[in-house]
């Protein structure tokens, strides 16, 4: 008997993820998952269990009221958990918090595998997964946090490594004096670290419409899990992918973006460079350089994470060029804080 993953997304920024059964109710797999979703007559008759479908397909069947789920709801992607019975993979955000469903954050151990730093930029961190738990679950573009050894403190962040995959990777800036950078500088091997995730409502949804991903610095990091998302599923989506850096140093891994170039065939991406006095051949600001045949051409989503700035000087060109993407979604940080957000 088939099975489908259901990602639950909690308005606190939290997900879990289940198992539903070929024709079970995503309530009562959420149930025998000791997650409580919000409910009362389980009937569909009083709307409490109502939740927004982000992704997936379903069936709602027949046998709930107007007064709990409209056809205007329906279409736009409502629906009742009480009601609802997966046809594939769904991705459901939940209208309240985790900790009223009596669940909460999940927390995993994962060892060293190797540290690489990158100029004074970054650093590029591996862990492995012990194989005695399940290998981590995540959408593509979401975070963990984790903790820093001695410190009592946790840094934010993103996966950089597909979900599923035992070995983790992760996109780190290197901070001087930084919690993180620092402690990474003597780092081990083998080494075990705590992390809680995943976290966050900044993830690759499931359209077919062409993507334009716009990363600042080491936000580049969730966007290369969703290319290799993205890459294994074949994906022949136009995607183009613009990489703002401050200095000429503080380009990595561009090396892994010229090969999903290869393994994706709609896949195009440019590279840019604030600085005023670097050789690049392209300078400037993201927003100087936007694919100008994306923005006239149609629906498009786009994707944005990067430092605060960077955030908010893309969503006024947006506004002051009157370009309405279908979907925008942007994830804000800091070097020391994440400010998940999305829009």
């Amino acid at each position: 008997m088939s099975s489908y993953r259901i990602a639950l997304n909690f308005e606190d920024g939290v997900t879990r993820f289940i198992e539903c059964k070929a024709g079970e109710k995503v309530l009562d797999a959420a149930f025998r998952n000791k997650i409580n979703l919000p409910m009362d007559c389980s009937d569909g008759v009083c709307g409490t269990c109502k939740c927004q479908a982000e992704s997936g397909a379903y069936d709602l069947g027949s046998d709930y009221i107007e007064d709990a789920l409209s056809e205007d709801e329906a279409s736009a992607g409502k629906v009742l958990t009480c009601q609802m019975i997966p046809s594939s993979d769904c991705v459901l955000s939940v209208p309240t918090s985790s900790r009223v469903c009596k669940t909460g954050q999940q927390k995993f151990a994962a060892t060293v595998s190797s540290v690489e730093a990158h100029n004074d930029a970054a650093i590029v961190l591996h862990l492995d997964v012990d194989s005695t738990i399940p290998a981590p679950d995540f959408l593509p573009g979401q975070y963990v946090n984790i903790d820093v050894p001695g410190s009592g403190q946790s840094r934010s962040y993103s996966f950089s490594t597909a979900p599923g995959d035992r070995r983790i990777g992760f996109l780190i800036k290197k901070i001087p004096g930084g919690v993180m950078s620092g402690w990474l500088q003597t780092a081990a091997v083998g080494r075990s670290l705590n992390l809680t995730g995943p976290l966050g409502s900044f993830y690759l949804r499931n359209d077919d419409r062409p993507l334009l991903f716009l990363a600042g610095g080491t936000g580049l990091a969730p966007f290369l899990s969703m290319l290799e998302v993205l890459a294994r599923h074949g994906s022949q989506q136009k995607i183009h992918l613009i990489y703002g850096v401050t200095r000429d140093l503080d380009l990595v891994l561009v090396d892994q973006i010229e090969a999903y170039a290869a393994r994706l065939p709609n896949l195009t991406f440019s590279t840019v460079v604030a600085e005023e006095n670097s050789t690049h051949p392209r300078k400037g600001w993201v927003t100087q350089h936007m694919p100008e045949d994306m923005l006239a051409t149609g629906p498009f989503d786009a994707y944005l994470c990067g430092p605060p700035p960077m955030v908010d000087a893309v969503r006024h060109y947006f506004d002051s060029h009157r370009i309405k993407p279908q979907n925008f979604f942007y994830e804000k940080f800091t070097p020391n804080v994440a400010l998940k957000e999305s829009a």
